[in-house]
C-alpha cells in the first residue's frame, strides 16, 4: 500500500497545507497568472512551502492549481507548461521534509462547456498533459480541487488514472448550503458527486474553498452519511470581507484549532485550509491533532 494511504488506513488525521494565494499576496508576489511565479520567483514558492512544512503540514501543494493547458492558453502562457509544471514541484521538494508529501494541484479550466468554450475531450487531453508532467516531475499525490461542473471534475479524474494508478488521489468540489442540503454553483450535490468519484478511482474524497470552517463541517457530515471512504477538508478562513480597501478573513487559527475535534469526530482524515488560511492556522491546527494523541 502507498505510504499515505497506509496512514489514513491507520486512522492517521493529516494536516496538509493552507491557502497559496493569501501567503502570495502577503509577499508581493500575487499576479493574474499565480503560476507565473513559478517561472520569475520559485524561490518565494519554496519560502511558502517552508513556512507550511515548519507549521506541521504533512502535505504540501504545488502552485499548479491554474497550470492545466487551457487555463495557461488564457494567460498566454501555454508555452511554459512544463517549465511551470516542473518548477512548482521542484519548489515545494526542496522546502519537503523526508514525511512531507508533494501534492500536485489541479484546478478548473476556466472554460465552460455548457457555452461551447470547450469539450470533454479537449479537457480530458489537457489535463493528461498537466499530470503527465507533474507525475514525471515527482509528486507523491495528485488533488484535484475547487470543481464546481462533476463532468470536469470527473474528466480530471479519468485523466489522473490515464496516466497512473499508483499515484493516491484526492478530489474536492466546493458546495453551498441551499434548502435542499449542498450543492455546488453548478448544481451538483454532494450525493451526486461522491459515488461517481469513488468510482472512477478517487481515493480520498471531499470538500475545500467555499465557506468557512463551522459550514465545511456539516459538508463532512453529509459526505460522511453516504461513504465510509476518506474525507479531506480545506476550508477557508470565513468569508472575504473588504475593510479599508483589504480583503480580509474573520476566522483566527485559534477558531480553527478548536472545530479540529469536531472533524476528527466526523472522521475526516486530512485536514488543512483554503482562502484566508496561514501558517498560523495550519499551526494551531497541527497543535490540535497532535493534543488528541
Amino acid at each position: 500500500m502507498d505510504p499515505f494511504m497506509e496512514r489514513i488506513s491507520a486512522g492517521e488525521t493529516l494536516i496538509s497545507d493552507g491557502a497559496l494565494g493569501t501567503m502570495l499576496q502577503r509577499m508581493g508576489s500575487y499576479t493574474t497568472c499565480p503560476e507565473e511565479v513559478n517561472l520569475s520567483h520559485p524561490e518565494i514558492l519554496e519560502e511558502v512551502a517552508r513556512l507550511y512544512v515548519e507549521a506541521g503540514s504533512d502535505i504540501v501543494h504545488t502552485n499548479t492549481f491554474g497550470a492545466s493547458p487551457l487555463k495557461l492558453a488564457t494567460a498566454d502562457m501555454l508555452e511554459y507548461i512544463v517549465e511551470i509544471n516542473q518548477a512548482a514541484v521542484g519548489a515545494v521538494r526542496r522546502a519537503a521534509g523526508p514525511d512531507t508529501l508533494v501534492s500536485g494541484s489541479i484546478g478548473p479550466t476556466g472554460k465552460l462547456m455548457l457555452m461551447n468554450e470547450t469539450t470533454p475531450q479537449e479537457i480530458e487531453i489537457g489535463y493528461v498533459h498537466q499530470v503527465g508532467i507533474l507525475v514525471e516531475a515527482g509528486v507523491d499525490l495528485i488533488c484535484i480541487e475547487t470543481m464546481t461542473d462533476l463532468i470536469e471534475a470527473l474528466l480530471a479524474v479519468r485523466a489522473v488514472r490515464e496516466v497512473t494508478t499508483d499515484i493516491p488521489l484526492m478530489a474536492q468540489m466546493t458546495f453551498d448550503p441551499v434548502p435542499q442540503g449542498f450543492r455546488t454553483i453548478m448544481g451538483v450535490s454532494i450525493e451526486d458527486a461522491v459515488p461517481r468519484m469513488l468510482d472512477e478511482g478517487v481515493d480520498v474524497v471531499g470538500s475545500n474553498c467555499g465557506h468557512g470552517l463551522d459550514t465545511m463541517i456539516e459538508v463532512a457530515r453529509a459526505f460522511r452519511e453516504l461513504s465510509d471512504a476518506p474525507l479531506i477538508i480545506q476550508s477557508n478562513a470565513g468569508l472575504p470581507e473588504l475593510i479599508d480597501g483589504d480583503v480580509v478573513y474573520s476566522e483566527s487559527p485559534e477558531m480553527f484549532a478548536s472545530r479540529v475535534p469536531d472533524l476528527i469526530d466526523v472522521g475526516v482524515s486530512v485536514i488543512g485550509g483554503c482562502c484566508g488560511t496561514t501558517p498560523d492556522h495550519i499551526r494551531a491546527m497541527r497543535e490540535a491533532v497532535d493534543s488528541r494523541g
